[in-house]
């Protein structure tokens, strides 16, 4: 029988954390799939190997244990597997009775037929997570491994205008590609979920997709929960007599109307400007517009002019 470095075949220190693990079993559970790597053994043992792995290291009372096995698991082989080496009896005893097995560990509990190796079934055959179908041992009946559907996860990055309008992007699992559509109303941070899209486990069921969305940031608008904050330039005529101003929002064009004697800095309130509120049709924030006189660089002598007039009638 051979040990089984799970660190090393998940290409991961032995300090790594769960997400960690996790991160690294589906990189390689993508790249070792069956489904892209059809007639290819090497690339299906490869597969088990790391699904076996998986199956200690991402379970924290399985990885504990074998952590405490570590250097010392031949002395369990040569003491001829009597019990469970982590200190209790594997599977059903049969009312109390005490078994010794000298021989192939795997048949010992059952492993015959469950795609793991035989320092697996030896030390981790009566912890399994899942399984599928029983077979008779010397302790009585025990289940052969189904391996864990897993899940996936990506990232996804849209525009603020891709998030106001809604948009699509196509997702590459490695195994095959997924249309994701994405809601206006998008925010940082949104997580949406493909159903089955996952990694599929030895008897083809499949784990969920997750996919992280962000949002870039804008250069002109700024973005706090669902309403919208921009800058405008007006020129300082305008800020004084009134008028109308154009805006360019992310929903199209629209025509801001001034009042007299604007301040600079006056902040001025569009209602339903703003984002649409994500799976609530039909419902805005607002958009909040700061307003900015924009003073000339050079003035014509009739401006001048009409300028010390209002100066002096002041």
């Amino acid at each position: 029988m051979q040990y089984q470095d799970y660190y090393s075949l998940l290409g991961i220190a032995k300090s790594a954390t769960a997400d960690e693990i996790k991160k690294a079993y589906r990189k390689l559970a993508v790249k070792y799939h069956p489904d892209k790597n059809p007639n290819n053994k090497e690339a299906e043992d490869k597969f088990k190997q790391i699904n076996e792995a998986y199956e200690v290291l991402g379970d924290p009372e399985k990885r504990k244990k074998y952590d405490t096995l570590g250097a010392n698991w031949k002395q369990y082989e040569q003491s001829g597997f009597s019990g469970n080496p982590f200190g209790g009896q594997g599977g059903n005893n049969g009312g109390g009775q005490y078994y010794q097995f000298q021989g192939d560990p795997s048949e010992f509990f059952g492993g015959a037929g469950s795609g793991f190796s035989d320092f697996f079934e030896a030390f981790f055959g009566g912890m399994r997570s899942n399984t599928k179908t029983k077979s008779r041992t010397p302790f009585g009946s025990s289940s052969q491994f189904e391996s864990r559907p897993s899940d996936l996860t990506g990232e996804v990055t849209i525009s603020l205008q891709e998030a106001y309008t809604g948009t699509e992007r196509l997702i590459s699992t490695g195994t095959e590609k997924i249309k994701l559509n994405i809601k206006p109303g998008a925010y940082e941070g949104l997580q949406l979920k493909a159903k089955g899209k996952g990694i599929k486990n030895s008897s083809g069921k499949a784990g969920d997709l997750y996919i992280n969305v962000h949002v870039q940031p804008n250069t002109v608008f700024t973005r706090k929960e669902n309403d919208l904050y921009m800058d405008l330039q007006v020129d300082v005529f305008t800020m004084l007599l009134g008028g109308k101003q154009e805006v360019i929002t992310l929903g199209g064009k629209i025509n801001l109307t001034l009042p007299e004697c604007c301040a600079n800095g006056k902040t001025m309130r569009l209602k339903g400007k703003g984002m649409p509120l994500y799976n609530q049709p039909g419902t805005f924030g607002d958009l909040y517009v700061t307003l900015h006189a924009l003073i000339p660089t050079k003035l014509s002598a009739k401006q001048k002019s009409l300028l010390n007039e209002a100066k002096n009638a002041a």
